[in-house]
This record gives C-alpha cells, sequence and structure tokens, in this order.
C-alpha cells in the first residue's frame, strides 16, 4: 500500500526542508509569519532555532507596537485623522500640533492669569466699597441718635446751635467731600 505524500519523493533531511515539506502536506492557511512560526515549533530543537525563533518572536511583535503607535498617533493628529501617511509625515504633523497646541496653552494661561489679577483687583474693590458703606452708616447711624444735628439744604449736617446758616466754615471741611475723597482713593 502507498502513502500519498503530496507529490515529495524524498525525505527532508534539513529543518528548513523539513518545514516547507509540513507546509505543502498540511496546506496550512496561516499568515506567512505564522506559518514559519507554527513550522519552526514543530521542529526538532535546537538551541540556535529556538533562540532565532524567539528573537524573530519579539522583532515581529516591536515592529507590530510601533506600527500600532503609529496609527495611534495619527488618529489623534486632526489633520490627518484617517488619512493615509508615511511615518514620516505623521511625525512633521504631530510636530506642528504639539507646536500649536503649547501655543494657544500659552495664550490661555496668559488669559487666567489676567483674569485672576483682575478678579484679585475687583474683590479688593469691593472690600473698599464695603468698609466705605459700614463707615457710612455708622456715620447715619450716629446723626440720627445725635438730636442736636440736623441737615441743611445743601446735604451737610449742622449743629441746632449753628444758627441755621447755610454757610459753612473755610476751617471745616464738609463731610460729603471727604467722603468722596474715601471712594476716589479705593479705585
Amino acid at each position: 500500500m502507498k502513502s500519498h505524500t503530496s507529490g515529495l519523493q524524498f525525505t527532508p533531511r534539513t529543518p528548513k526542508a523539513w518545514a516547507h515539506t509540513l507546509l505543502v502536506t498540511n496546506k496550512l492557511c496561516l499568515p506567512l509569519h505564522k506559518r514559519i512560526l507554527s513550522s519552526v515549533e514543530l521542529l526538532p530543537s535546537s538551541p540556535k532555532a529556538d533562540k532565532r525563533a524567539h528573537h524573530n518572536a519579539l522583532e515581529r511583535k516591536r515592529r507590530d507596537h510601533i506600527k500600532d503607535s503609529f496609527h495611534s498617533l495619527r488618529d489623534s493628529v486632526p489633520s490627518l485623522q484617517g488619512e493615509k501617511a508615511s511615518r514620516a509625515q505623521i511625525l512633521d504633523k504631530a510636530t506642528e500640533y504639539i507646536q500649536y497646541m503649547r501655543r494657544k496653552n500659552h495664550t490661555h494661561q496668559q488669559d487666567i492669569d489676567d483674569l485672576k489679577r483682575q478678579n484679585a483687583l475687583l474683590e479688593q474693590q469691593v472690600r473698599a466699597l464695603e468698609k466705605a458703606r459700614s463707615s457710612a452708616q455708622l456715620q447715619t447711624n450716629y446723626s440720627s441718635s445725635d438730636s442736636s444735628l440736623y441737615t441743611n439744604a445743601k446735604g451737610s449736617t449742622i449743629s441746632a446751635f449753628d444758627g441755621g446758616s447755610d454757610s459753612s466754615s473755610e476751617s471745616e471741611p464738609e463731610e460729603p467731600q471727604s467722603r468722596k475723597k474715601l471712594r476716589m482713593e479705593a479705585s
């Protein structure tokens, strides 16, 4: 009884010939690098062959990782999303995009710093206005509790003992003017 060996009339003696015979007889439908790996695994092992196979597998894994990284980088750059581009183009466009984003971030940071300074000034003004308002309220409370003080037509306070004249002496400044100065100093 004859055995069928797929047309081969010799017995392979080298590892390469052995792998080729396995590929032809088994008609594996794997990608080339997997066919080679699976055929290498079936070969009688030698230390050099094992080392080479392991090195090749690691190198293939490294190349696949680099390829995936470039695809990921390409998809991260808005001007290249979904397009085919060489590695050099991907790196150039990624560099341009990084520089653009750095400039944009710098501008935003300047805006943030300006707004912080504005906010601090506004808070300072609010505190000054609150202080002026509380001192004005104290002045109003003091004026209303003192029955001997009245307001004349100009809006300034006068004493009941003043005789009711609308004139004020040159040596004593009127109250509203000094309050106005406070507001100007605060702003």
